[in-house]
């Protein structure tokens, strides 16, 4: 099958070149007939644009780098899916990276993707947030970057967040408002940012309720269900089980209530849980658990604009944007079955 080029498209109509791109271009100086007779000749005998020499004339990729995390949690396949969604639709490609929370692996992910050519980069960072002066120096030079979900204040970047801070804050009152006594928060790394939110959240809480102090504990765990799993052993072997736990995140609330289950505690009557970043699983498991909603596809199409504008206008403004949620209440955390 013959590729055809615009040279023929011009030969066929006796046309000059220039003026086939114009209407492929959808320039304003040609006339409209012209244009529709050009496009319609294209399509009859077939032609497809060639993506490189629209690349190099418009002088850019039409790629945009995705670095994140993990793909464990729900959570980032969720975003990664709504990005993909969104930016196709905007006549780009998404180039996924995961640093499988390695900072050394997250900067060599950032490099391989820049070096590769990518208009921009959207970064969820790992903990630890080690990483900063290199992202700082690229948006120095003008590349366009945003931050999602997780951040780092000091980094003069387009961000969209989610509010930790409020929704904890919910989620934790919830359990003391069912009466539970002892509450404990399964947190994750302390040098992570979600992670710092949600502490304060649950603190606030506590504070604003007068929680006896000596009544509840953060206890540094992890992001994942393993993690959870080796928190509860310590606490049972150390007779030390709360009326009610607050996870960072599903997976570890997972792993936790797998392995209460495993030495014979029922939830919720001896132990209740909520969890954060609700996973597909959380509405199936018995029982169903209670979680916190993200608008992980709104993150994603903001976080993608946000990127979109950086690369059309190196001088748009800095924005910082954060996301509300909702917090769906299951049979976990319920002791009063009338707030169902």
């Amino acid at each position: 099958m013959k590729h055809y080029t615009i040279k023929d498209i011009a030969k066929k109509l006796n046309v000059s070149v220039s003026t086939v791109s114009r209407a492929f271009n959808d320039k304003y100086d040609i006339k409209k007939e012209t244009k529709a007779l050009i496009l319609k000749t294209a399509e009859e005998m077939g032609y497809m644009p060639n993506p490189i020499a629209k690349k190099l004339s418009q002088k850019r990729s039409l790629n945009i780098g995705v670095v994140v995390p993990e793909f464990i949690n729900e959570y980032y396949s969720e975003i990664v899916i709504a990005l993909q969604e969104f930016l196709i639709l905007k006549g780009y490609q998404v180039l996924v990276m995961q640093s499988d929370e390695n900072e050394d692996l997250e900067l060599m992910n950032a490099q391989t993707l820049i070096s590769n050519m990518v208009d921009g980069l959207i970064v969820a960072p790992t903990t630890g947030n080690r990483n900063m002066k290199y992202y700082q120096d690229r948006i120095k030079d003008g590349y366009p970057i945003v931050f999602l979900n997780r951040i780092e204040e000091s980094v003069p970047v387009s961000k969209v967040v989610f509010n930790n801070l409020k929704w904890s804050f919910f989620a934790t009152e919830h359990l003391i408002r069912q009466g539970y006594k002892k509450i404990y928060h399964l947190s994750g790394y302390k040098d992570l940012s979600v992670s710092y939110e949600r502490v304060q959240g649950f603190k606030k809480a506590m504070n604003k309720h007068n929680f006896p102090k000596e009544n509840y504990k953060i206890i540094e765990t992890g992001l994942l269900a393993k993690e959870g799993m080796e928190v509860i052993e310590d606490l049972i072997f150390n007779h030390d089980i709360p009326d009610a736990f607050f996870c960072v995140n599903d997976m570890v609330a997972l792993g936790a209530i797998k392995k209460l289950k495993e030495n014979g505690y029922a939830v919720p009557k001896d132990v209740a849980f909520v969890g954060f970043t609700e996973t597909r699983i959380a509405e199936l498991m018995s029982p169903p658990l209670s979680s916190v909603k993200q608008p992980t596809y709104d993150m994603a199409k903001k976080a993608a604009e946000l990127l979109l504008k950086r690369i059309e206008d190196e001088n748009a403004p800095i924005e910082t944007i954060v996301m509300n949620g909702e917090f769906n209440i299951r049979q976990s955390s319920v002791k009063n079955k009338a707030v169902l």
